[in-house]
């Protein structure tokens, strides 16, 4: 009997290979690399996770860039109670380790607009169906001020 099942190789329509692209394998090195850091880091971690950010911050083209910063000024305001670290290259912020939110720039999968997402560890529960990822296409006081009544929320 024939199986319907497609091989991982043959997972499209025309049979070709549909896997992993470039910039998400970079990600998932770049993951890996963190894990190691992290692992080597022990009780440093948060300090030497904060240069990390503020690295990768640096890094990024101007748009996303001035989103990131004004996202990571935020979380120091609002959530001092986070650690902040990298999650996949990406700023990230944790409670207890786990991570409660992230920033995604648009330039990391080439895609139009930065992401400002929360995890499952974040308390936005809102009935049956709540939004966990924002798109952010500018820093500005409006973004803000909703961005910061989220993080106060999710970590509530």
């Amino acid at each position: 009997m024939a199986t319907a099942k497609k091989s991982a190789k043959q997972n499209s329509a025309d049979g070709k290979y549909v896997g992993f692209d470039d910039a998400e394998k970079a990600a998932m090195k770049e993951r890996a690399a963190e894990l190691k850091k992290e692992t080597k880091r022990g009780a440093k971690k948060s300090k030497d996770g904060e240069a990390d950010v503020l690295a990768k911050i640096a890094e990024m083209p101007e748009e996303d860039r001035v989103i990131a910063e004004g996202i990571h000024a935020l979380m120091k305001e609002v959530a001092p109670q986070l650690t902040s670290k990298t999650w996949y290259g990406m700023p990230a912020y944790a409670k207890d380790g786990k991570n409660v939110c992230f920033f995604q720039a648009a330039s990391k999968f080439k895609v139009r607009y930065a992401t400002f997402g929360f995890e499952v560890n974040a308390n936005l529960d809102d009935g049956t169906m709540w939004p966990t990822s924002f798109a952010v296409t500018e820093w500005n006081d409006a973004n803000r001020q909703r961005i910061a009544a989220l993080v106060k929320q999710a970590v509530g």
